[in-house]
């Protein structure tokens, strides 16, 4: 009887403990995305930092066209692929996703050259997270490789003597990515390459803006929203998304027509509205700084592969007519405008800016409250000694408060979801 009054107040304690903090929160591959689906997005401190898990939401609830999916952030500082395996049936328990993405391997490679040790242990936890997955009735797992390290602020490591340091720890993820291939073919599963995307647009993006335009961060290994974007741009392509946001056909004549997700409004004189409820995705930040999006993209192909918004044109008899969308106005040949302009490229300042930001706020609110649930309560269920398991009121307690954190998960998923209306444009053609 003692073990039971103090159980009770224990779960007392907790759960007012909980709802004191909810108060609080209150102030390309074939596509494996279906209707309805449940995507987690797991990894160590990198996904923690809840940059590419929130891209890559709201790409999935404004950008992907495909109904109903709902999405839970997994990620735990300074974990490692052993790490997940063994909490990955509890904690995942609660929202029972159908598609999980993995990233793992930056500590997993200990930051030293790769030797065979490393590789077997970490190939033995990935193939521990799959079993664990297909225990709790995962059906897709989209394995992503490590990303990368800043080809200079990486910085020297005695592990690596006088070589390269960064050079050697990227060929180290690079044997970890080949593992997380190997076995995504092997288990005929989707792979989602994000080393060599951070690789690639690194390159480019330090010819482009200098070698102090940090794409992995400044301490070498933790990105910004620049060299997250690529993440998010690898798991998306991995997930195998299609990219096509919506087509807006005008025939100077006054005819103009859209694809599914769009409406026109009125259409005359070359000027049309539109009403959309499938927006293009957005960025943020200057054209230099890591410390946004907006900076990586000439560097990556995002917009030619996940979000094209295509104009094109018909009627026009000069050489070239100008365009206006949203605020800007920019000027395109006839055959540019036969052929058909993406208007997300072509236009920085888009007029879906501002309901964007709101769904990315209202994102990072929720996924902020899935680090606390998950790192804070949840996980340490799987901790509670067997008396207190085997004790009925006890395990009721636990399932309570599980349950109304995992309510709370869903209302702020809701509150996200509710910023997502149809936004209103309009694009003018003037020759």
């Amino acid at each position: 009887m003692k073990l039971r009054r103090s159980l009770r107040t224990w779960a007392v304690v907790a759960a007012l403990a909980v709802c004191g903090r909810m108060a609080e929160g209150l102030q390309a591959a074939d596509s494996v995305l279906t209707p309805g689906s449940r995507v987690g997005i797991v990894g160590d401190s990198i996904t923690e930092q809840k940059l590419y898990s929130k891209y890559m939401e709201c790409y999935l609830l404004a950008c992907s066209g495909v109904s109903d999916v709902k999405v839970f952030q997994y990620g735990w500082s300074g974990e490692r692929a052993p790490g997940f395996a063994a909490r990955a049936e509890n904690d995942l328990a609660g929202f029972k996703p159908t598609l999980v993405t993995l990233c793992y391997g930056m500590n997993d490679g200990s930051y030293v050259p790769f030797n065979d040790n490393i590789g077997n242990t970490y190939e033995a936890g990935m193939r521990d997270i799959l079993k664990r997955l297909e225990n709790v009735g995962v059906k897709t797992v989209v394995l992503g490789s490590p990303g990368a390290v800043d080809t200079k602020f990486f910085g020297p490591r005695p592990a690596f003597g006088e070589k390269n340091s960064a050079e050697g720890y990227n060929d180290n993820l690079a044997h970890l990515r080949d593992i997380d291939k190997k076995l995504a073919a092997e288990k005929k599963q989707p792979f989602a390459n994000v080393h060599d995307a951070m690789i690639d647009a690194m390159k480019k993006a330090k010819a482009g803006l200098g070698d102090d335009y940090d794409v992995c961060g400044r301490d070498g290994f933790h990105p910004g929203p620049n060299g997250q974007l690529i993440m998010a741009y690898a798991f998306l392509k991995g997930i195998g998304v299609d990219g096509n946001i919506g087509e807006i056909s005008v025939d100077l004549s006054g005819k103009a027509t859209v694809t599914e997700g769009h409406k026109v409004l009125s259409a005359a004189g070359g000027k049309v509205e539109l009403e959309s409820t499938r927006w293009p995705f957005c960025f943020e930040g200057d054209a230099k700084s890591s410390g946004g999006t907006r900076s990586i993209v000439p560097f990556l192909p995002f917009n030619e592969d996940l979000n094209r918004l295509v104009l094109k044109v018909k009627g026009v008899t000069a050489a070239k007519a100008k365009v206006t969308w949203g605020n800007e106005t920019k000027e395109f040949s006839k055959e540019q405008l036969e052929k058909g302009i993406n208007l997300t490229a072509e236009f920085p300042q888009t007029p879906f800016d501002g309901a964007f930001s709101k769904l990315s706020g209202a994102v990072g609110n929720k996924q902020n409250f899935e680090t606390y649930i998950i790192k804070s309560m949840i996980t340490n269920f799987r901790f509670l000694p067997g008396e207190v398991k085997s004790d009925k009121e006890a395990a009721d307690a636990v399932a309570t408060l599980t349950s109304r954190l995992h309510a709370r998960q869903q209302q702020l998923d809701a509150e996200a979801r509710a910023t997502l209306g149809p936004v209103k444009h309009t694009v003018t053609i003037s020759q």
